[in-house]
């Protein structure tokens, strides 16, 4: 059995990637829930953390209640941090009511290069941070997973905010609001409202946001409010592996949203005394159910599988007691795993205990040697202060790592293999915050793979190979012929209509590739991208990036390495900005270039006398940055 699952964890985290739709992107809605404790804003600190990837970065952040907004600029891989005066976190403080019509206690952040954004709400114990996800990332099908603690009244919460206008919302498939851009629907509610469904006819944000959550419902049961952005049913997964974040034991939730599915764990203990939740795993979950497990650290790990796509939180609990002031994160499933993730722990302010910050990273028992960190800038060197916890039975391993820069970026990457990473806070007390710091965000309810690379990555990977193989994977399909047809080039594939997998030859060129899609409820949804066959007799790495994916790509230094790959050839000639330029060695050189844009080509005659015509090029562009270590709001 152990054999299976490690198979089946090294097809997920083993396939090529270079770029996917990931937490980062260009444009964001936030809003905040109310802590128990404190009904209005007055005590409480809000913040909003921003990490800059790769590109010196600009953007706003703009406040709807207020109609103001405040503008950021970040350098390449450094962080920004914007803490919420008094009169900006009353305006997005949802507190104690249900409000049908809707407010508009939103903030809305847009950059004009990708950035990955984090939110804070924070008293001295009662703490959690979330992830923020990109608009593209967004969707309008959700189920809430939380938690409540014990007599207190209208203690779990949603919201929910429109990205569009005329947004309807409803709650179970009864409609609770009709919302414009920016306006936010929120409500308490007594009982748990994990399994609620929530959807919109529009794409919406929605956030779980518990005022007073615990895990256990005896013993030590001290309460912290839940900061969680859910993510839409599209991205759902069926492979997981939760790591233990801290001390002795975490505890997760698993929602279903198909009828009938099946799930399986190694690792996990059902819990029994869960209100609401199903007590065995025995019985198929039909949409909305959902099981709790508690995943001891003894055990290392826990590995999930499910048939249907299915939604999962983790929850840390609190560090002393181990039962109370708890904290929650979404854990994104295998499928979502990353080649390089750059993250930033929080600086939580005022009255507060947290002192301690941690990533937590999981991948293949085989991958992680791999894996360097970059702190700050710095050369990549291997994880630090931690270790790496295997788990045989599935091939799995995770390492959790101090976080001892609070103001610097972690800049992870993976030279072969994929992980995930959450990251977290604890404190020698009480308090802690959890959240998912990064994970690709695919669609996985219907989406396809060519040669093994997904679709959302295809149009950054070169292909050598003439023969592509595509393989769907679609969920809840309509059972009538013709329900999945294939385009290229707009040009439908007859021959290939309702199959899952089938192969073409593919002369060098780029082609659009479009996968149509009609679903149970008769609804149709196409899922596109394009396809790159290359020549591979002759092409050329500039810094280890493909030509053809240097327009896409700027260069932070001067020293650059261009590297030729080549078969069966004569002579070769290299020209910069149409000048000739003679290395010694024409397959491997280096050079200096000053901030600008160079346009390179490569000229080849082959053995069999044939040439380039016109020359291999692309683009090559440098830009020097100044390096700023904090930028930082009060």
């Amino acid at each position: 059995m152990g054999k299976i699952f490690y198979l089946l964890i090294v097809i997920l985290l083993s396939t090529s990637t270079i770029k996917a739709q990931t937490t980062e992107g260009k444009e964001f809605w936030l809003t905040f829930g109310h802590i128990r404790y404190h009904p209005t804003p007055d005590y409480v600190n809000l913040q909003i953390r921003i990490v800059a990837k790769d590109y010196k970065t600009t953007g706003n952040i703009f406040f709807t209640n207020l109609g103001t907004s405040n503008d950021f600029e970040i350098e390449a891989r450094q962080v920004y941090t914007y803490v919420l005066s008094d009169i900006e976190k009353a305006a997005v403080y949802n507190a104690y009511q249900t409000l049908p019509t809707g407010n508009d206690f939103s903030v809305h952040i847009t950059s004009n290069m990708p950035v990955t954004v984090y939110a804070m709400n924070q008293m001295a114990t009662p703490v959690d941070a979330t992830n923020i996800l990109p608009v593209t990332a967004l969707g309008n099908e959700y189920y809430q997973i939380s938690r409540t603690g014990t007599f207190i009244p209208n203690v779990d919460a949603y919201a929910v905010i429109a990205t569009e206008e005329n947004t309807e919302v409803y709650q179970n498939n009864i409609q609770v609001a009709t919302l414009n851009r920016g306006y936010v629907f929120y409500t308490c509610n007594v009982p748990d409202m994990t399994g609620y469904y929530i959807s919109a006819n529009k794409p919406i944000a929605h956030f779980a946001l518990s005022s007073a959550a615990a895990l256990y419902t005896s013993g030590t049961n001290t309460l912290s409010c839940l900061f969680q952005q859910m993510v839409p049913i599209h991205i759902w997964g069926k492979e997981f592996f939760v790591p233990v974040s801290h001390d002795i034991r975490d505890l997760v939730r698993i929602v279903a949203s198909q009828k009938d599915t099946y799930i399986t764990q190694t690792g996990g203990i059902v819990r029994t005394d869960v209100p609401g939740a199903q007590t065995t795993l025995d019985n198929l979950l039909q949409p909305g159910q959902f099981v709790e497990l508690e995943v001891p650290l003894s055990n290392v790990g826990c590995y999930i599988k499910a048939d249907k796509p299915v939604g999962v939180c983790t929850f840390l609990p609190g560090i002393q007691y181990g039962e109370g002031n708890p904290a929650q994160s979404w854990l994104p499933p295998i499928e979502q795993s990353v080649t390089n993730a750059l993250i930033a722990p929080f600086i939580p302010i005022g009255n507060t205990w947290i002192n301690a910050h941690y990533a937590t990273l999981f991948t293949q028992i085989s991958t992680t040697q791999n894996i360097k960190v970059s702190i700050g800038g710095a050369e990549p060197t291997d994880l630090i202060g931690g270790v790496w916890y295997d788990n045989d039975t599935v091939g799995m391993s995770f390492y959790k790592m101090p976080l001892t820069n609070d103001t610097a970026a972690y800049y992870f990457t993976s030279s072969s293999g994929r992980f995930l990473i959450l990251g977290y806070g604890a404190s020698k007390g009480m308090g802690s915050y959890y959240y998912l710091a990064y994970s690709a965000m695919r669609n996985l309810s219907a989406a396809f793979t060519a040669n093994n690379i997904p679709y959302g990555e295809l149009s950054n990977h070169i292909f050598c190979e003439q023969e592509i193989t595509f393989v769907a994977n679609v969920d809840g399909i309509h059972p009538d012929e013709g329900s999945l047809e294939w385009y290229i080039d707009g040009e439908i594939q007859s021959e290939f209509t309702d199959s899952l997998t089938w192969s073409k030859n593919f002369a060098t060129g780029n082609y659009l590739i479009t996968m149509s899609v009609m679903f149970e409820n008769d609804s149709t949804k196409t899922y596109e991208d394009t396809l790159k066959i290359a020549n591979c007799g002759a092409v050329f790495y500039v810094n280890n990036v493909h030509y053809e994916n240097l327009q896409d790509t700027v260069f932070c230094t001067k020293d650059v390495y261009f590297q030729a790959e080549i078969e069966n050839y004569t002579e070769v000639k290299w020209f910069i900005n149409g000048t000739e330029y003679v290395p010694d060695n024409p397959l491997e050189w280096s050079n200096s270039f000053e901030s600008g844009t160079y346009n390179i080509e490569m000229w080849v005659r082959f053995e069999n006398g044939e040439e380039t015509v016109p020359p291999i090029s692309s683009t090559l562009k440098i830009e020097m940055l100044w390096i700023k270590i904090r930028n930082v709001r009060y």
